[in-house]
């Protein structure tokens, strides 16, 4: 454990993290505008801009806080109200693994350990497949979304520009090895690629009778 200090009046452990509980997934490398309104994230977006620390932006739900979340830089920060609210832009970082929940600050504090990555690199394949399958979609949607980048991870990369949902999201965090997350994104992006197909075939034939059978 690290030394004790001393912020706001409350005694925390600097090896502690300040967690963002949230019902979004942040992956690493992906940039995402926040709306801080409560008092308590306020403060903790607050301490970590003074003292350019990162905080934890971990997924929230029904089945409660997730075991795994990204550790999140405050970017850039947009506009600052009068009432104290901000609106900001985080960066993701490194990941890491919730050990335990701690007490004593207005927001949520954890001890984490970082999430350990597997040197298993995808195939030139499984890369190529990957990036095909994102332009089919990034041009059957019309997307001008931008490439991603050569020196990025691009599992992450490719996941943070397709609207995956929170579930899946999270569970490409949890994978520890890239070439297994990049075959998970490459069934994602299939599925996508054929859930919009049949869609607009449905609807093409309703356009034609005005009646559609949907099984």
């Amino acid at each position: 454990m690290g030394g004790r200090g001393r912020l706001g009046g409350a005694r925390f452990e600097l090896s502690e993290l300040g967690l963002f509980p949230l019902g979004i997934v942040l992956l690493p490398g992906q940039r995402i505008p926040l709306h801080i309104f409560e008092q308590r994230y306020r403060e903790l977006i607050g301490e970590c801009l003074a003292e350019q620390r990162e905080f934890g932006l971990i997924l929230a739900d029904d089945a409660g806080l997730r075991s795994v979340g990204t550790k999140a830089k405050v970017a850039e920060v947009l506009e600052r109200f009068e009432d104290g609210r901000l609106d900001i832009v985080v960066e993701g970082g490194e990941r890491f693994r919730l050990l335990e929940l701690t007490e004593g600050r207005s927001f949520h504090t954890a001890r984490v350990d970082p999430f350990e990555e597997e040197a298993e690199s995808p195939s030139d394949d499984g890369t190529k497949r990957a990036m095909r399958l994102f332009h089919e979609l990034k041009n059957l949607v019309g997307s001008d979304v931008d490439e991603p980048e050569a020196d990025t991870l691009l599992s992450f990369a490719l996941a943070a520009r397709v609207d995956f949902g929170p579930e899946a999201k999270q569970e490409l965090l949890e994978i520890s090895s890239e070439r297994r997350r990049l075959a998970l994104v490459i069934r994602l992006l299939d599925r996508a690629l054929t859930g919009i197909r049949l869609e607009r075939e449905r609807r093409e034939i309703a356009s034609r009778n005005g009646n559609v059978s949907r099984g």
